[in-house]
């Protein structure tokens, strides 16, 4: 489906397990496509779509059974020849609005990504001997019928099970998301490809190349609106952290690790000027206890923010969260690289393609000299 004056095309894929190209009458009848990336959380979606009874007892497309809950949805777009995946989900929500107007009725469905598929039931269970990441490889390892690959970062943090068995008493995904918590790790589902996805569980992820600058104040190569910064002094904390020395019984303050920011984005890294103690690690030995500060000034927000939409059209691409982009004409202060925190891709059929986004960074100033495009 395209959109005029753009080289942008929607594409959308529906089913059970496999999802297949959507019929037409679905494509017809999209009005709206919204697809938010949050890199705090799951990825999620919202199909509006305009809805006809044409049939004597009910509306097409609700009787279709082709947008039901949890069937699989696949949107994606096409910049060119080469398709960009947005979102692999599934449909949890589906709500209908009908009208005494001829064709104003609508049908809207709501999901998210195929993560969903693992926040279904709550087990219980244990896994002697196992550090977090292979507990986390393993739990994502039982979700391959929805293309999950599970890339998990290995922990060295390895329990005795004669001191220690870790346990797990949720869903897998509130499982997974509680061990990645522990460790300053995130968790997220990433479209690699149509059916396939990444199940990444590691370290917020900085090395992936940049994605093209997002520019202003340099006339006819703008291609954000909107765009304002903020500063929060606030934000930087530090974890003080006291273990118990078992034989002793003296107490033994360890000393906060620097927070690794690889690669740096900020030449100034805003200094922390809150300090948290963590009061359930006393009975921690000294590795836990690092791991617990650590954890504690990674999951803490970035001081310098910015907020701002641009046009896909004159982008030319579909920004991504979780990955770097460049920021140029801002000034040095606020120039350079950020992370991206969240976007929201919202598509008009036959309209519109814009992009609402969130990016964050440790300081202030420019670790480049100059921001390529």
């Amino acid at each position: 489906m395209l959109i005029p004056q753009s080289p942008v095309r929607l594409s959308l894929f529906l089913g059970d397990t496999v999802p297949l190209p959507a019929p037409a009458a679905v494509m017809s009848a999209l009005s709206q496509v919204t697809v938010t990336m949050d890199a705090s959380g799951a990825d999620g979606f919202q199909l509006t779509l305009r809805a006809s009874r044409d049939t004597v007892m009910d509306y097409s497309l609700v009787m279709s059974g082709a947008l039901s809950p949890f069937k699989r949805v696949v949107i994606g777009v096409y910049f060119g020849a080469v398709p960009e995946i947005l979102i692999d989900g599934v449909i949890t929500h589906q709500q209908l609005t009908p009208s005494a107007d001829p064709g104003a009725s609508t049908l809207t469905v709501m999901g998210k990504d195929v993560s969903q598929m693992m926040d279904l039931e709550e087990k219980s269970g244990a896994f002697a001997n196992h550090p977090d990441s292979a507990i986390a490889a393993e739990i994502i390892g039982a979700y391959g019928q929805y293309g999950l690959a599970p890339a998990a970062t290995t922990t060295t943090d390895v329990p005795i099970e004669t001191q220690r068995t870790p346990r797990q008493y949720e869903t897998d995904l509130a499982c997974v998301r509680r061990l990645a918590q522990r460790n300053g790790f995130v968790f997220y589902v990433e479209p690699q490809a149509l059916g396939s996805n990444v199940a990444y569980w590691g370290p917020e992820n900085r090395l992936s190349a940049p994605q093209p600058a997002l520019t202003v104040g340099l006339g006819s190569q703008n291609n954000v609106k909107g765009l304002h910064f903020s500063h929060d002094g606030l934000a930087a904390v530090a974890t003080k952290v006291t273990i118990v020395e078992p034989m002793s019984g003296q107490p033994i303050s360890v000393p906060p690790p620097p927070v690794p920011r690889v690669p740096p984005l900020a030449a100034t890294p805003t200094v922390a000027r809150r300090l948290r103690v963590a009061r359930d690690a006393a009975q921690d030995n000294a590795g836990q206890a690092a791991t617990a500060a650590l954890s504690s000034a990674m999951n803490a927000a970035d001081p310098v923010t910015a907020q701002g939409e641009l046009d896909a059209a004159r982008y030319g691409h579909a920004l991504r969260a979780r990955k770097l982009v460049g920021v140029r004409g801002a000034g040095f202060t606020f120039d350079g690289l950020y992370f991206v925190r969240n976007v929201t891709h919202t598509i008009v059929p036959g309209t519109s393609y814009t992009q609402s986004f969130s990016l964050s960074r440790e300081g202030t100033g420019s670790t480049l000299p100059a921001v390529p495009a």
